[in-house]
This record gives C-alpha cells, structure tokens and sequence, in this order.
C-alpha cells in the first residue's frame, strides 16, 4: 500500500507526529508491540512525568544541545501539550508534571484519541527500508518519520536491532540515566538515603537524593550523574558492551563548605567533647549511615570527641565532603535513556529532516538527544516528535 507519510515507531514520538499530520493525508504507524505507548506507561513511575514546567529559556539551559531542541520547544510548548488532554496536570518539585490522575494509561488514551485520521498497525516490525521508502517490501511511503527510540528497556520495542534501519550517521550509543554498581557490596546498608547531597564525576556535578540498593547506588543524584559518565567513557554498545572503572565521590554535607566545617567540628569537639561521635553525626548523617560509615573511615563509633586526634579529624572531614565509591558498572537493565544516537549535523533543527536522505526524518530518543531526568526527555520526545509530523505534512510535493 502507498502512504504519504509512514511513520515507524508508536513511542511518544511516533504518536505526536501522528497527532501533527493532517487529516487530508494518507498517514500509517508502524509499531512492533501489541499496544501503543509502550513505554510511555512505565515513566515517571508508572505516574508519567509528561514534561517539566520551567519557562522555556530555563528549560534549554539543562540541555547540552540546546540550540538544536530551540525550534522545536518554541513550536510545541508544554501549553500546546497540555491542550490536548481533557484533564488536568500537576506539578512538583523541580517544576516536574504529572496527570491529576497520577496515570500514565490516561496520558496515552489521551493521545490516542488524536490520532483516529492515522491508520495503526500494531505488532509490525520494520526490518528493513529501501532508498525509494518501501517498507519490508509492503508499504511505499512518499515521507518516513523514524522515531525507534534508543536501546533501553529492550522489553518495551526498544534495541540495537533498531540501529540497522538508519543509514545515517551515528555517534556512539550508550547508556543514559542508569543506576550505578559499585564494587563495593552495599547490601548490609540496602534501604538508605542520602538526602540533599552532592554527587561528583571529574568536573560534573549533581544535587539530589542518593539512594542506597543491594546492587549499588540509585536516587536522582546518582541517575544524572551516570549520564555524565557514560559520556566521558569511551565506548559503543553497537561495538558490544562497556567497562566502567572510575570513582564518584559524595559530598554528604553540602550546605557548608570545608573550612566552615573544620570551624564548627573544631568548637563541637571542645564544647561538646564526652559527646559519642556517633551521636555527634546524627546532625550530619541518617543514623542508620553511621556505623558504616565510621567504618569506612576506620574510627570507632563510641569515640568521645575529646579523644579524636588531629589526623581522625581530618580524616572524618575529608570523608565527610567527599565520601567515594568505585563505580563497577551500570545496572543496564534500569538505564531509562539513551545517550547518542543520529548525528545532529545531519538534520535541521527547524523540521527534524535529514540533510543526507530528502524526505526522511527523525525524532525523539533516536537523535543524539537526552536530559536529565524530571520530564526533560519527554519533553524531547513530544517537541521533535511534532515539529517532524508536522514538517513531513507541509512539504510542497505530497
């Protein structure tokens, strides 16, 4: 069959291309799973954190390709989101937007009820396009919008396999927004958080809550973070898998700086010196936190500050603005993003199409797009997915 408009991928951006296209044209979306919106339903919880709420000239500044996503943020704005839905949104911490309804099902029938001028076809898996777009040698499209999505959660649609339909240039693909194993077995403190501290790799650095698992380290904190580590590391999951050795430190204190720390400990340790350092701790760390730590730093917990020599404390100072872990690996299966993808030279900012292939165009997680987490990413995906829907419908010869 011959379409104007195909369009491979029923993610978020697949869907809002849909939305994009006119009802005058002859649009079809090809997606592998048995369902729309795979997942969109597993974000934020399985609440949807639709977008994040920052005015749209703060919002560029949290991404590194901001210049790129301009046009299309500035041409769907989370305005012209939330007006497609017959509900209502609200927003959190860190300006992050959720549906009333605390559903992501709702967000996606939401959607769904734009695209009744699209025809669906579910369970349909592209294996290969050809230069003149025949689709697996049964669709022929006039336009082809690619929005496959990365490699995280293969379970969802997403995957390597998706690569081999681009005949485009790629940067490396890796891992993005991933919690972290470290080589250090953390089960016995399993359950913790780390609240408000600051996570530092090399020269980047991440406020947030830390969290504490049996496989390593997780929380906002650390889900940021390890998208800066990703790309620092030389390697390319298409090339086969990563090896991750490098070091994170936590600064568990970081509403005073070090001097302003060494100041205080040195009055505390006079004024209150039969105080258990243990005890004294309580007003720095979570009490369950403390006996590892004072083991990590090898000074005993009942220790009366009075009796801390100079070096200990120096010692407890240091581990307190800068508390490490030797990272071993991402935990690849909790990964949410993927970071790399289609070269951004390659495709014009203003319309998502390639300047390689006429008449082809890109959108959402296949680009080498990504943000940290709080709505960012699909804030991605939504915008590119409806500049390239909308971009592919206006072209002079469909």
């Amino acid at each position: 069959m011959e379409y104007d408009i195909a369009i491979i991928g029923g993610g978020p951006a697949g869907m809002m291309a849909a939305i994009a296209c006119p009802a005058d044209l002859n649009v079809v979306l090809l997606e592998k799973n048995s369902s729309l919106g795979v997942k969109l339903l597993l974000t934020g919880g399985g609440r949807c954190n639709i977008t994040n709420n920052k005015p749209l000239k703060k919002l560029l500044t949290f991404f590194d390709e901001k210049n790129f996503l301009k046009h299309s943020f500035y041409t769907f704005t989370n305005e012209d989101l939330f007006n497609l839905f017959d509900f209502d949104f609200i927003e959190e911490d860190n300006n992050r937007v959720f549906p009333e309804s605390e559903k992501s099902a709702d967000v996606l029938n939401g959607l769904k009820k734009h695209m009744d001028n699209v025809e669906v076809r579910l369970n349909y898996e592209v294996r290969k396009i050809t230069n003149d777009f025949v689709i697996n040698d049964d669709i022929k499209a006039e336009k082809v919008i690619i929005a496959t999505g990365g490699v995280t959660y293969p379970q969802t649609g997403c995957g390597l396999e998706n690569y081999s339909l681009i005949n485009e240039p790629l940067t490396k693909i890796k891992y993005g927004l991933s919690p972290l194993i470290t080589k250090e077995d953390l089960s016995e403190i399993a359950g913790i958080t780390l609240e408000d501290v600051e996570c530092t790799y090399k020269k980047s650095k991440v406020k947030g809550n830390v969290l504490i698992s049996h496989a390593g380290l997780t929380g906002p904190g650390i889900i940021d973070l390890s998208s800066e580590i990703s790309k620092n590391l030389d390697y390319d999951i298409l090339d086969g898998d990563c090896d991750i050795n490098c070091e994170i430190a936590v600064d568990l204190v970081p509403a005073i700086n070090r001097e302003g720390l060494k100041l205080k400990l040195d009055d505390d340790f006079s004024s209150k010196g039969k105080t258990q350092i243990k005890n004294y701790l309580k007003e720095y760390l979570t009490k369950n936190f403390i006996e590892y730590f004072m083991n990590r730093i090898d000074l005993a917990s009942d220790t009366q500050l009075s009796r801390i020599n100079k070096k200990s404390k120096n010692r407890l100072i240091e581990n307190l603005k800068r508390f490490t872990f030797e990272i071993v690996d991402f935990n690849k299966d909790l990964a949410k993003v993927t970071v790399g993808g289609v070269e951004l030279k390659n495709i014009n900012p203003k319309t998502m199409e390639s300047k390689i292939t006429p008449n082809l165009y890109f959108a959402g997680e296949v680009l080498d797009l990504d943000g940290p987490t709080g709505g960012y990413n699909l804030k991605i995906a939504f915008s590119t997915g409806f500049l390239a829907g909308k971009s592919a419908s206006k072209k002079s010869d469909i």
